[in-house]
């Protein structure tokens, strides 16, 4: 047989591209072998880490191809559930301002009509959920929170999008689709296995921080009241003259924080699976209203090398000594859905929904969440998601906009030419707002390039939460993580002592001397969905255990 006819023939030389070949052809281009990553249009990935930035700190850039193709398909992964946060839970409430930032008039740093005047009071819907796991899954499991929140302001609608925890696994969007592949089940036997989040966490050092975090009692919040929320990302906010500063959102509690070990999580989940979607539900009906606070750290728009961490890599907590935490409204959640699929379920938030005033850092993964989101929106809802009532900006609303999957309704403005549906029009068509103020202009010098930011510092602060951890946080830390390792791969494993050793001698010590018990026949606590080694027992246990019947 010829070369042409054996498609799968090629050397791997650049000269087997002759034939029509077919939909699984195996020939490979010069330097490539049968694991060489590839995009789907087979071009060889020499850079799966970064996308294409100005210099190492951003922007991106709208040509990021590789990225484009990578995230645009991983958005549509999942038909019609969620790809991530899945599980949720939702109520209404009301933004108060206090017309200050800290003691500062607000005014000094951000023109958003919302924060500027104490007492002005702004509708929200926020949806609470797990990240990782299907619509159905136990509220108990071992995830990060997302913490959504949707703005019906004046001036349109505010997504701040986030989690409970402040930092997350990685810096760069290009390894999204990488990272929730890891925690999702495998392809094969459709299973989370600790081995494969422990094996992308062992290949990217940088998520020790949050390691420290979600492994510890702070990976399980009691429910959704008592925990914090942040918008994890560098934001900037703008003034009436155009400067701008950077800043970082979070949210505290008014009702206290609430974290559970796995034992406890376990417990609960034996008697209920929705037991923080019921706490809420209930809380609010009863007139129990929760409160969050909105505080924000501010810090002014440069490279700050004084620092020995990036301000824009969402791995790290901006330190709140030198940067502290300045009140700026209050939030209050106090009334409950009327349906839950209609309000909830399709309620659909984006981190590029901004309003005048609030913009974009260089932060790269702000960048990709900002056009993942979205593009997320439009495939898992419809096209028309925006007219739906969760949705819709409590405002008018006149676009060009038409068509598409069930629109119901055309955005267009009172006596507006409705044969007109394009701008610029001298024919009784839509105009451009006036500009009231002068846009944020940053000014960029620097060369297209894929690399990671210069200072990276992966292990400093995730050793310092560790030492921070009270010494019942550090134990269950440990259990878990020995829980989740204790089968996986010596190689993945040897590699997460390596790294906790690296962030702090004991975490390392600790982590090695449960893996050696473990694996010498001694139970390891508290892996959750991550400890494959106690599933195995509950598969034995659960045939031991059962009463026989008769078929029917």
């Amino acid at each position: 047989m010829s070369e042409e006819q054996n498609p799968t023939s090629g050397d791997g030389t650049g000269t087997a591209v002759n034939g029509a070949g077919t939909s699984q052809d195996g020939r490979m281009a010069s330097g490539e072998n049968a694991q060489t990553l590839t995009t789907r249009q087979g071009h060889p990935l020499t850079n799966n880490q970064n996308t294409r930035t100005v210099g190492n700190r951003g922007p991106a850039t709208l040509e990021n191809y590789q990225f484009i193709e990578k995230i645009s398909h991983f958005d549509r992964e999942r038909v019609p559930e969620r790809v991530v946060h899945a599980r949720g839970a939702g109520a209404h409430g009301v933004f108060e301002a206090y017309g200050k930032v800290g003691n500062e008039p607000i005014e000094k740093y951000t023109r958003a009509k919302l924060f500027n005047t104490a007492g002005k009071e702004t509708p929200v819907f926020v949806r609470f959920s797990t990240v990782g796991h299907g619509g159905h899954s136990p509220e108990t499991l071992r995830d990060p929170r997302g913490f959504a929140v949707k703005f019906y302001t004046e001036d349109g609608n505010w997504d701040l999008v986030g989690n409970n925890l402040k930092v997350f696994f990685i810096r760069d969007a290009m390894k999204f689709p990488d990272l929730i592949h890891s925690q999702k089940p495998d392809p094969v036997h459709n299973r989370q296995t600790g081995e494969r989040i422990f094996d992308f966490i062992s290949n990217t050092p940088e998520a020790m921080h949050m390691v420290s975090f979600l492994f510890s009692p702070w990976g399980i919040p009691a429910n959704y009241r008592q925990m914090q929320g942040s918008g994890v990302n560098t934001y900037k906010w703008v003034n009436q003259n155009g400067d701008a500063v950077l800043v970082k959102y979070h949210w505290e509690p008014q009702q206290g924080i609430k974290n559970l070990t796995a034992s406890e999580a376990e417990a609960i989940q034996a008697k209920n699976f929705n037991h923080a979607t019921q706490d809420l539900f209930e809380n609010i009906e009863k007139g129990n209203f929760p409160k969050w606070e909105l505080r924000v750290q501010i810090m002014s728009d440069d490279e700050h090398p004084e620092l020995d961490f990036d301000p824009l890599d969402d791995t790290k907590i901006w330190p709140e000594d030198q940067f502290p935490h300045l009140p700026v409204g209050m939030m209050t959640l106090n009334r409950n859905p009327e349906n839950y699929f209609a309000e909830v379920e399709q309620s659909a938030f984006g981190t590029g929904v901004l309003v005048d005033g609030l913009d974009f850092s260089d932060d790269k993964m702000l960048q990709g969440r900002t056009f993942s989101y979205s593009d997320t929106q439009r495939y898992r809802v419809g096209t028309n998601y925006l007219q739906l009532p969760i949705n819709a900006p409590k405002k008018h609303v006149a676009t060009n906009q038409r068509d598409g999957q069930m629109a119901y309704h055309v955005d267009s403005a009172p006596g507006q030419n409705n044969h007109i549906n394009y701008e610029p029009s001298s024919l009784n068509g839509l105009k451009e707002a006036p500009r009231t103020a002068p846009d944020h202009m940053p000014e960029y010098k620097g060369r297209l390039i894929r690399e990671t930011i210069d200072r990276q510092n992966n292990f400093k602060q995730a050793g310092e939460r560790y030492r921070l951890h009270e010494d019942w946080e550090r134990d269950d830390l440990i259990n878990n993580m020995v829980g989740a390792l204790a089968t996986a791969n010596r190689t993945v494993s040897d590699k997460m002592v390596e790294l906790c050793t690296n962030c702090d001698p004991d975490w390392g010590k600790r982590l090695a001397d449960g893996l050696a018990a473990a694996r010498g026949g001694q139970n390891a606590e508290g892996g959750n969905q991550y400890n494959e080694a106690k599933g195995s027992e509950a598969v034995a246990e659960a045939e031991a255990v059962a009463h026989d019947a008769k078929p029917y």
